[in-house]
């Protein structure tokens, strides 16, 4: 039993990266004819009771039953998401093999959805999860209906629109009854656009620069065959993340395109990785030949599996970003089945690595590079800096999230960390005295501080105020226009934005002239709120930039995610209450 139940939860977790790669079930199925499908063994029927109470009922086939905690609904209209609590009835006590002690429902499960607000028109999407008492665990299946302003109106095919207008490039069309060619062409597009603008990010450039000085030298056939395996880093990278994100998605978690810079763990491992590599570009450390591969064939030195590596490590330093065209690409992404997500987040690593080939194969190209010479080591070791830089800045996102002590912690570890990589070319003595400085700087990047409260409930800049669901529904109840800026501190182009446009004294006065309202949701550390609201504008990444008209029924207009300051100012200009 306990065998059947570990298979069915690893059945449970592979399932949408089968999906993914469009590989047949049929044959597991065939193979267990016992079970009955998802469908047949937990029926779902949805009723609306009146405009604030929705009724969700399951008949549930002897021997199933479902899980109480593994509920969830989300419900939206033209207004976005609306706020609703989700009403139990009493459940039985079970001990699962897999969740432990758990509240589940048997023959039936009967819920009600309470609104915070009456809507019209609503899509609701609604996830839940069960098992067979025989021994399979079915993977989360999730249920979409549309819900009209007539009551008791239910319809299984949602919505075919449901977003705000985009002001800025993005997909021309999306449907949810299918994906048009236009619109599959324009998202392919844009995604490539955005790749290419990735290569000038602060993070990323350091890193490519050192690859570009490879082509100085060598021979060119060498350099092509080092920019393919580099290509294939890259694009395998953007799926592989993607894969990862949709299967995350797909179990219920919000998140959204960097979501792994939301871990203060992850960060601070980044941390150490941009430290040790800068010390071997400034000389003070030397790697051996196996780590050379992974880290110093950044220079174009190295073997093939060399440039693969510095395409998956581009890829990961470029998460926090972004770029221009990116968000309306992704958006639409992440409403297509899997196959097509993938092949736009492929689009995306092309346009990433798209430079670098054409680098590699333009004569020309090459010709505008400096000859090989001594300045070759002094721009190495300068291109150190932006890497401890990178390093200072991930390490105060990680105090940002967890706190000072997270933070204060961290540096104590980076420290161990150069003294053990120093110390690791030397004797028996010496490597060992290392090794233990590298496993107490690990064991130190792991200690969590207690995060300061007050800090993390702080307004990042005068003249702004917290974003609330509440807050937002509120204002705009009271006729108020809205501006929601969705941030974070570790999304560089939010922090260009804030810098150059948004926190600048002349911004302060449109807003206030405007009498717009300046609402920032901070999403620096994972709030389901904040991604339930990203996603609810069909967007899977940050910034985002969404403007509110004074009239609640007008709906919401997006800006791009690149923001000048005319821009900002016609913004303003047409939903000023004081024209």
């Amino acid at each position: 039993m306990l065998r059947m139940r570990v298979a069915s939860v690893l059945i449970a977790t592979l399932l949408p990266l089968l999906a993914v790669g469009q590989i047949d079930l049929s044959s597991f199925q065939q193979s267990t004819p016992d079970f009955l499908p998802v469908e047949e063994a937990y029926q779902l029927e949805v009723e609306r009771i009146d405009q604030k109470t929705i009724r969700l009922y399951w008949q549930i086939t002897d021997g199933y039953y479902l899980y109480q905690h593994q509920f969830k609904v989300r419900l939206e209209d033209q207004q976005g998401l609306v706020g609703s609590e989700l009403v139990f009835p009493e459940a039985q006590q079970k001990v699962d093999e897999f969740f432990g002690d758990v509240q589940v429902y048997y023959h039936s499960a009967d819920l009600r959805i309470l609104t915070e607000r009456s809507f019209g028109i609503g899509k609701l999407t609604i996830t839940s999860q069960g098992c067979a008492d025989a021994g399979l665990c079915y993977p989360p299946h999730t249920d979409v209906f549309s819900i009209s302003s007539a009551l008791g109106s239910v319809d299984r095919a949602p919505p075919t629109s449901l977003g705000a207008p985009v002001a800025g490039p993005g997909p021309t069309s999306v449907s949810t009854q299918g994906t048009t060619i236009t619109a599959l062409v324009s998202a392919l597009f844009f995604a490539f656009l955005g790749g290419i603008i990735l290569n000038a990010m602060p993070c990323v450039f350091p890193i490519l620069s050192l690859k570009v000085l490879g082509f100085a030298t060598g021979d060119p056939a060498q350099h092509h065959r080092h920019t393919w395996w580099y290509f294939a880093g890259v694009v395998i990278s953007f799926v592989a993340i993607a894969g990862l994100l949709i299967s995350l998605q797909n179990a219920g978690q919000l998140i959204g395109w960097g979501f792994q810079l939301q871990s203060p763990g992850f960060i601070i491992g980044l941390a150490y990785l941009f430290t040790a590599m800068a010390l071997s570009l400034s000389g003070v450390v030397h790697f051996g030949s196996g780590l050379m591969n992974l880290g110093g064939t950044l220079a174009g030195q190295g073997g093939s599996k060399g440039s693969f590596f510095t395409g998956v490590l581009g890829v990961v330093v470029a998460s926090p970003c972004t770029a221009p065209f990116m968000g309306s690409a992704l958006g639409f992404a992440f409403t297509q089945p899997p196959i097509i997500a993938l092949t736009i987040f492929a689009a995306l690593g092309v346009g990433m690595a798209f430079p670098m080939v054409l680098l590699s194969y333009s004569t020309s190209a090459r010709q505008w590079l400096p000859k090989p010479g001594p300045w070759m080591e002094t721009l190495k070791e300068l291109l150190a800096f932006p890497l401890y830089a990178t390093a200072v800045w991930l390490l105060w996102i990680a105090g940002k999230q967890a706190g000072i002590d997270t933070m204060a912690s961290a540096l104590g570890g980076l420290i161990l960390l150069a003294l053990g990589l120093y110390l690791y070319r030397g004797g028996v003595a010496r490597r060992t005295m290392a090794i233990i400085c590298i496993g107490t700087a690990i064991a130190m990047a792991t200690y969590r501080g207690v995060s300061d409260s007050s800090t993390a409930a702080g307004l990042r800049h005068a003249g702004t105020v917290n974003w609330s669901m509440a807050a937002l529904e509120g204002l705009r109840a009271e006729g108020v226009p809205v501006f929601v800026d969705v941030t974070a501190d570790w999304c560089i182009t939010c922090l260009a934005n804030e810098q150059a446009v948004l926190f600048t004294d002349r911004a302060r006065a449109a807003f206030d002239d405007s009498g717009v309202v300046y609402m920032i949701a901070d999403w620096t550390k994972y709030d389901e709120a904040i991604g339930a609201f990203v996603k609810s504008h069909g967007r899977n990444g940050i910034p985002l930039y969404v403007m509110y008209p004074a009239n609640p029924n007008d709906p919401p207009v997006i800006l791009p995610q690149l923001l000048t300051p005319s821009l900002l100012d016609n913004a303003l200009a047409n939903v000023s209450t004081r024209k």
